[in-house]
C-alpha cells in the first residue's frame, strides 16, 4: 500500500456514524477545506444537513486535534500537494465538489488545479467562501505578531472560541498551529493566470472585515467554467449563522449532479 493510501484516513474525515438520514448517494462528495486554525470537525453540522444526497469529506490538516503531534505544513502549495495526492488514491474516477472557507478556499483552489493534471477525480464545482480572489494581493503579517497580536486578529474575526484564547494552556496548544496557517496563507502567491476548469461559486458575508465584494469578484478571472457571487448576512464566519442558506445554495448549485 502506498504512503498516500495510508495517509488518507489521517487527511480525510467522514461523518457517517449516527447519521439519522442514512448514507449519502455514492459518487457525489463535497470535500471541505478548513480555515486557518480550523479542523475537519468544523464541517460536522454541514455533513448532517447535506444528507441525503451529498457526503461531506472534511480535510484534516496536520498539527491539530488528533494530528496535533505532526508538524504543520506552512505553505498552501504543500497542503494542496498532499490533499491532491490522497484524493487521487482513494477517489481516482469519482465526481467531487470542493468547498473551502478563508485559507481553505486557497487550498481548495490549488488542490483543484493539481487534479486537472494527470489521472484523478473530476472537480465539478469549487465553492470559495470568505476569501478574496487569489490574484488580489494584500500584504499581511499576522503570523509575525506576538501571541497577543495573533489573539487580537482571531477576536476580530470571531471564529475562535473565547476559552481557547484566554486559557494559557489552551493558547499554548493552539497558537503555534494558527500561526503556521497564517504563515501559509499570508505567503501564498498564485501563479499568474492560474485558473480551474470547473465553475466557481463565491460566498462572502456582507460585514466581513477582511473580504469585500471588490475583493471577491476577481475570482471570475480564475475559472474557465463561469463564476457567481453570493453575499450573505454576517461577518467572516457568516456560515455559522447562515447554515440553512448555505446548504440551500450548495444543493441548488449541485442539483444537476445529484
Amino acid at each position: 500500500m502506498t504512503a498516500a493510501a495510508l495517509d488518507y484516513d489521517a487527511w480525510i474525515r467522514t461523518f457517517d456514524a449516527g447519521s439519522e438520514s442514512g448514507p449519502a448517494v455514492p459518487g457525489l462528495r463535497l470535500v471541505c477545506f478548513p480555515h486557518a486554525g480550523g479542523s475537519a470537525s468544523f464541517y460536522f453540522p454541514y455533513a448532517k444537513l447535506l444528507r441525503p444526497g451529498i457526503e461531506v469529506l472534511a480535510v484534516q490538516y496536520p498539527g491539530r486535534q488528533d494530528r496535533r503531534g505532526e508538524p504543520c505544513l506552512d505553505t498552501i502549495d504543500a497542503l494542496a500537494d498532499r490533499a491532491a495526492e490522497v484524493l487521487r488514491v482513494r477517489h481516482p474516477h469519482e465526481r467531487l465538489a470542493f468547498f473551502g472557507h478563508s485559507m481553505g478556499a486557497a487550498v481548495a483552489f490549488e488542490t483543484a488545479r493539481r487534479l486537472e493534471h494527470g489521472p484523478g477525480p473530476r472537480v465539478l464545482r469549487l465553492f470559495a467562501s470568505g476569501r478574496r480572489a487569489p490574484s488580489v494581493f494584500r500584504p499581511e503579517f499576522v503570523h509575525r505578531k506576538d501571541d497577543d497580536g495573533l489573539v487580537a486578529e482571531l477576536q476580530a474575526l470571531s471564529g475562535t472560541h473565547p476559552a481557547l484564547l484566554t486559557d494559557p494552556e489552551l493558547r499554548a496548544l493552539v497558537l503555534p498551529t494558527i500561526r503556521s496557517d497564517y504563515r501559509a496563507i499570508e505567503t501564498y502567491r498564485c501563479a499568474p493566470g492560474a485558473s480551474v476548469a470547473c465553475p466557481v461559486t463565491v460566498l462572502i458575508g456582507d460585514a466581513d472585515p477582511r473580504v469585500s465584494e471588490a475583493d471577491a469578484r476577481p475570482w471570475e478571472e480564475h475559472t474557465r467554467g463561469g463564476c457567481d457571487l453570493r453575499v450573505l448576512p454576517g461577518g467572516h464566519f457568516y456560515l455559522e449563522q447562515q447554515r440553512d442558506a448555505v446548504v440551500a445554495g450548495l444543493r441548488t448549485a449541485l442539483r444537476e449532479h445529484l
